[in-house]
């Protein structure tokens, strides 16, 4: 092994050093403990590197493979194999960054049986995971040219599959057309989170286009690579007109790209002088525009460090444009911005260092290069005037990978956050009581749609208005309210007879009646134990009442063994309630968003399973109990209030509190 080899493992190593500390992190405490992620910025880093660059990196394989097996051109079949294993190795190192990105993994394979017809990411899945088969099978026959594999049954597989190779090949390429090109339709539903610099109806095409370029770089990159650390011969001959053939598709991406913005008129912010624009032409340039002009030369392309130039230009520029596009420029909302976290850079540092030592480690075992990788000398496994007798030469090298692994390894936990180590603790939201506010309910003439909304001054109300009394639900005084006719419901689920308030107020504190939801679920996002120990110690005069409760002596005084709530508190669980009784030992309260939620989502669904005729036909819809309009209009009315964005309106959850929640076995 030579220097510069050794050199470059050890960094690698090192590299899944740290990536293996953080996976324990990012598995056992979930994403919000190592990522900036947030319900806001669901797509990060791991997305737009490890799956947008990725997919589009391993465009080679497809390309060469089509160059040789379907048009014929039988002089680039060197550079096939290297190829396919860069693809399929860069498909791997998607779908272990998927693994980290997804809150769920192991319901990764959920696309393959639950299919979702419309949705683009479901055609993305679908082609990658096929693909990512159909590159298995196209690289199997070189694993299995190995002597190790020289039963006649294996020796039946090889001939199997080279008769299928070419079938195989027009599967990648089908498969890769349409998966490369979805990647792009992925943003169409962006025409206004995406700048205009970057997003275009035609996309998809860019996308492909883009990809075609750079499996041809991608090729020319890996083979100088390979040459530079293991000494195998540089085909400058097929490298150039490879060359050649990329500057052909990196002009015609330039047209597509530089057209769509002119036929758009969006051409003039290209050159406005804004931070996007400099960003635009920084990013055109480095990716097309200067491997074009430099790859139109003969003398570069038929030079190695030519070569080389262009390939690391157009490949750093081509990562560039995904991660623009993925995450640079998105238009967030204020409040809203993201920026990836270093652990999650050092999770796709780590990923590429070990699809990078596999391709290593293959190209080293396997007949992937029809030459041979060059042999170096080793030092005889046993030297008595050495002092490493008893630790020969091919033990020593990996010994310094094991050391580098173990030092990055160590390095990242001492620098992990805190959470990183111990867990998110979710921000606490101490909720607010309701409001009582002056509203009306609005009809139109059939009396087929109703609206609650507030009573404001200088607002113009239709014909059909009804002043009402309303209560203002804003358990965190965000300004998402909804407005609660608290008359019309008693009015709707009275029964003659009995006390209707406990269907929905279903467990009374004590001393209290009809308690109020904040009494009880007191956070808006986390669970609140509603049990206070401290408060029955006081009550039954300290430690000496301890049996009142605990009574069992040879038991543990824990809540499961305690006395049950219900057996003191007898009036406390209102009858008939529509909420689930908490049992006989009351634990913790729900956040009070996901209680009012699912208590009043619950009861429409019911209303409209049971009486469809008076149900409206939005009653079970986020639209029936919030209504954009009057908190538009209670930011005019309240000017210190806070001052919020159209996609505040619905927030899903506290960032923080869910990245908290998503904890992984």
């Amino acid at each position: 092994m030579n220097r510069r080899l050794t050199i470059l493992k050890t960094i690698l190593w090192a590299f899944v050093g740290g990536l293996a500390m953080l996976t324990v992190a990012r598995f056992w405490h979930g994403l919000g403990a190592t990522t900036n992620l947030s319900d806001a910025a669901p797509w990060g880093l791991w997305i737009a590197l490890d799956v947008m660059a990725g997919v589009a990196l391993a465009a080679g394989g497809f390309v060469l493979a089509g160059t040789v097996y379907v048009f014929g051109r039988e002089r680039y079949r060197p550079l096939v194999r290297p190829a396919i294993l860069t693809a399929f190795l860069g498909y791997v190192a998607v779908a272990v960054g998927l693994f980290y990105d997804l809150g769920l993994p192991w319901h990764i394979w959920h696309p393959m049986v639950y299919w979702q017809h419309h949705s683009v990411l479901f055609e993305v899945a679908m082609c990658v995971i096929t693909y990512l088969a159909v590159l298995a099978l196209e690289f199997s026959p070189v694993v299995l040219e190995h002597p190790m594999f020289g039963h006649p049954m294996f020796r039946g597989i090889l001939k199997v599959l080279k008769r299928a190779t070419i079938p195989l090949v027009i599967a990648g390429i089908v498969l890769s057309t349409l998966h490369q090109s979805s990647l792009g339709s992925l943003f169409l539903i962006t025409p206004h989170r995406l700048h205009p610099l970057w997003y275009s109806p035609i996309i998809y095409v860019l996308f492909f286009v883009s990809a075609v370029a750079l499996g041809m770089m991608m090729v020319s990159f890996e083979s100088l690579f390979s040459a530079f650390f293991y000494g195998h011969k540089v085909r400058k001959d097929l490298l150039a007109n490879l060359g050649k053939a990329a500057a052909v598709v990196l002009t015609m991406y330039v047209v597509l790209r530089v057209g769509d913005l002119i036929v758009r008129g969006v051409l003039p912010s290209a050159l406005d002088g804004s931070w996007q624009s400099v960003l635009f032409i920084s990013e055109l340039l480095v990716c097309a525009v200067i491997p074009v002009a430099l790859l139109l030369k003969r003398r570069v392309r038929n030079s190695v460090a030519g070569l080389a130039v262009c390939s690391i230009l157009t490949v750093l520029g081509m990562v560039w444009n995904r991660l623009n596009v993925a995450i640079v420029a998105i238009n967030r909302p204020a409040g809203m911005s993201y920026f990836p976290s270093w652990m999650e850079l050092l999770v796709s540092l780590g990923v590429i260092s070990a699809a990078t030592l596999s391709f290593l480690y293959l190209v080293e075992q396997l007949k992937v290069y029809e030459e041979r990788a060059r042999t170096f000398p080793r030092k005889p496994s046993y030297d008595p005037a050495s002092l490493h007798a008893l630790a020969p030469y091919a033990l020593s090298t990996p010994r310094r990978f094991s050391l580098a692994f173990v030092i990055a390894a160590t390095l990242v936990a001492y620098f992990l956050p805190r959470d990183a180590v111990l867990g998110v603790r979710p921000t606490r939201t101490p909720v607010d009581a309701v409001r009582a506010v002056d509203g009306l309910l609005r009809e139109d003439r059939e009396g087929t749609t109703k609206r609650l909304d507030i009573l404001t001054a200088g607002v113009d109300t239709p014909e059909v208005t009804k002043r009402k009394r309303l209560f203002m639900i804003d358990g965190n005084r965000d300004g998402n309210t909804v407005l609660f006719d608290h008359a019309a419901h008693i009015k709707r689920i009275s029964i003659p007879g009995r006390d209707s308030c406990g269907t929905c107020h279903h467990l009374n504190m004590p001393l209290d009646r009809n308690s109020s939801c904040s009494e009880c679920h007191r956070d808006m996002y986390e669970p609140t134990d509603i049990f206070s120990h401290s408060s029955h110690v006081r009550k039954l005069n300290g430690n000496d009442g301890c049996t009142r409760c605990h009574s069992d002596n040879s038991a543990a005084k824990t809540r499961d063994t305690a006395t049950a709530c219900s057996e003191c508190h007898t009036e406390e669980v209102a009858q008939g309630a529509f909420v689930t009784s908490p049992g006989a030992r009351w634990r913790e309260a729900p956040g009070y968003m996901d209680a009012m939620h699912a208590l009043c989502v619950t009861c429409h669904q019911k209303t409209i399973e049971n009486t469809p005729e008076r149900a409206p036909t939005n009653l079970a819809r986020c639209d029936a109990c919030h209504n954009v309009d009057h908190v538009a209009r209670l930011r005019e009315m309240i000017p210190s209030h806070k001052k919020m964005t159209p996609s505040d309106t619905f927030p899903s959850r506290n960032p923080i509190s869910q990245a908290g929640r998503n904890k992984q076995p």
